[in-house]
């Protein structure tokens, strides 16, 4: 999903809420009551926007994609971007792992990848005489898998486990991951020879899909101006570690869904279910990433509550992945994306 489609269901600046009727003095607005709530939702505001300005010293023009792929990595989902080579996956992927002091791996997605190169295999050891385990890159917290759809089926499930379970299971042993673990998968949707199309399944995994699109000529004369003597990414430094992560996904957790909000995302789902064109509807997975990620942009917005706006903000990106379209209407030019877009003019907005 591009960043254009984002921006037709994106909220205009939401106006500054009044705080609740007892809240405290220094609690951001709209907060609930109570000093605690104010401070950590502070502390995880900080953490963002430290984590946000580092990023744009790489990424320029690409606001809107780095709004969704914060949401995602505050609240412990996957992201899959998709896009045509050289509008700047790898390098986002890779400002946001330098900007957080955790343990980052990268692996190159190839044909004849294997599921223990990714995973780790157990090695027999002469000296003890046993079988020890070599762990693989997955063991990490961000983890980039470039090029996903390179490598084959076989290797792609390999991931299945780990993004939907934080372990993994080899020789019979389940091993846990670190925490937070996220994964950021790209791919090129315009390249088809040596390619393997992630299945269903895998797709359902990924919290958001979108794609970053080109950047302004303004912002492209600025990018050359930036390389010209180094590449930015060399110099970017870490500002957040793991813990400050933990702080941000906590406080995301902890701003609030109204009822009638949950009954909103609920209907948006479901309506992809019987919807014109489409064989395979949502699952529930995606009606959980969808108010996870809503929760997540109004703590960006200094919100202690989700509006109608931040779910419509992010629908499509959690959404249009998921969805398997009737070959005869792919034909016809129906997209997963067009049917998102239906979606949400035909369901009523909670008012």
């Amino acid at each position: 999903m591009s960043m254009d489609r984002t921006a037709r269901h994106a909220r205009a600046p939401a106006a500054a809420a009044e705080a609740l009727p007892g809240a405290h003095p220094g609690a951001l607005p709209g907060a609930l009551p109570g000093a605690a709530a104010g401070a950590d939702h502070a502390a995880a505001l900080a953490v963002h926007r430290r984590i946000v300005a580092n990023i744009q010293r790489v990424i320029r023009g690409q606001e809107a994609a780095v709004r969704m792929l914060m949401a995602a990595f505050a609240t412990g989902g996957h992201v899959l971007l998709e896009d045509v080579p050289g509008t700047g996956k790898t390098t986002l992927a890779k400002a946001l792992a330098r900007s957080v002091s955790g343990r980052f791996q990268r692996v190159q997605f190839t044909p004849d990848l294997l599921p223990a190169d990714i995973l780790g295999v157990s090695v027999f050891n002469q000296v003890s005489r046993e079988f020890e385990f070599q762990a693989g890159p997955v063991f990490t917290n961000i983890l980039l898998a470039d090029e996903i759809n390179r490598a084959s089926p076989r290797t792609q499930s390999a991931l299945l486990e780990s993004m939907a379970e934080g372990q993994v299971s080899v020789d019979g042993v389940r091993r846990p991951l670190a925490e937070p673990f996220f994964v950021i998968a790209t791919q090129n949707p315009v390249e088809f020879q040596g390619t393997y199309p992630l299945p269903e399944a895998q797709m359902d995994r990924f919290a958001l899909r979108f794609s970053l699109g080109y950047v302004p000529r303004d912002e492209e004369v600025a990018i050359l101006a930036d390389q010209s003597e180094a590449h930015p990414l060399d110099a970017l430094e870490a500002c957040a570690d793991v813990d400050d992560v933990r702080v941000l996904g906590a406080a995301a957790r902890t701003v609030r869904v109204d009822p009638e909000l949950m009954r909103y995302i609920v209907d948006l789902v479901a309506a992809t279910r019987g919807a014109e064109g489409i064989q395979i509807g949502a699952s529930p997975r995606a009606s959980l990433a969808l108010m996870k990620c809503a929760q997540a942009l109004a703590l960006f917005d200094s919100l202690e509550f989700v509006t109608p706006e931040h779910i419509r903000e992010v629908a499509t990106a959690v959404i249009a992945h998921r969805l398997v379209t009737d070959p005869q209407a792919r034909f016809s030019g129906l997209t997963a994306e067009r049917v998102v877009d239906r979606v949400l003019d035909e369901v009523p907005v909670p008012a």
